[in-house]
């Protein structure tokens, strides 16, 4: 009987060696192997955490037992839908999420326009600093300390005051709550909106007024055509951010909002299915949000 060639200590070096040749001539493969671990950990937390939400949504509570029964219904966007109260909510939380938006545009702009064509290097990086410092610290500290500023006696009705006027103290209103998240969200504005007006060559501005265009009509014509992609990608950030948070209204707010119904359903009532069902409400508007600002190039200016 012949005995069996013992393998080659070399073979797996061999091996190891055709395999990288083989990905070097086929550079998709190499993508591909680089790609498959976070795709698949995306697809397994992310996606099918949405799977679970969906389906979740379609279960419901038997009032009796208050025990979750896992059989196909229909009962939580019946309710969604016939009772005016979660209309009230979800429509309250969208308008809240477009004041919210469209302060931060108008304040940021400005802001961003002098950071990218406007200041010198060294004052760039500084506001640079200060525009990302709010971030470095916690955002429930943020929340309070704007919580004690809008109280009676705070900063505000004390400056208010110490000028000779009537008193302001928003305290804890639905005002506060907006001007709390137009804080909180504004570096999610700046930063791409910055990213988008320093893209823009300096060539243009000569252009336009070589052409005679005033500075209205420049922003009108040439600024604004570029920077919208921009504009629609920091909304993204603000709309999002504000339409799923729950921790702000909370604190500031008395006014039932979308997050605050999902936790209360989920934390306090324990009713899993209709807090899934409210929880596609945002999910859906989100969906509609993206698909428009996919046609507005926004995801080019992320």
């Amino acid at each position: 009987m012949t005995p069996a060639t013992p393998a080659r200590p070399g073979a797996p070096a061999g091996l190891r060696r055709r395999l990288l040749a083989v990905l070097y001539r086929h550079p998709r493969a190499q993508l591909l192997l680089l790609l498959t671990p976070p795709i698949g950990w995306f697809g397994v937390v992310y996606l099918g955490s949405l799977a679970i939400l969906l389906v979740a949504a379609f279960w419901y509570l038997d009032p009796a037992t208050s025990a979750v029964v896992r059989e196909f219904s229909l009962k939580n966007f019946e309710r969604l839908i016939g009772e005016p109260v979660y209309r009230t909510v979800a429509l309250r939380t969208v308008t809240i999420a477009v004041l919210v938006t469209l302060a931060d545009i108008v304040i940021a702009f400005p802001i961003a326009y002098y950071m990218a064509r406007v200041a010198a290097p060294r004052l760039r990086s500084i506001l640079f600093m200060l525009v990302l410092l709010p971030l470095w610290s916690s955002y429930l500290v943020r929340v309070y300390a704007w919580r004690v500023i809008l109280a009676p006696g705070g900063l505000i009705d004390w400056t208010v005051q110490q000028l000779g006027l009537p008193g302001f103290s928003p305290g804890i209103s639905d005002f506060s709550m907006w001007l709390v998240f137009s804080y909180i969200w504004l570096p999610y504005m700046i930063l791409p909106i910055y990213t988008g007006l320093e893209r823009i060559p300096n060539s243009y501005f000569e252009a336009s007024a070589d052409l005679g265009a005033r500075g209205a009509t420049t922003f009108r014509r040439v600024v604004l055509p570029i920077v919208l992609p921009a504009l629609v990608a920091g909304s993204i950030f603000t709309f999002s951010l504000t339409l799923g948070d729950y921790i702000t209204p909370t604190l500031v707010s008395n006014s039932q909002f979308i997050g605050n119904v999902i936790y209360e359903s989920q934390g306090v009532s324990n009713n899993v299915p209709f807090a899934a069902a409210f929880a596609t409400v945002p999910v859906l508007i989100m969906a509609v949000y993206l698909l428009i600002a996919r046609r507005l190039g926004a995801f080019e200016a992320l």
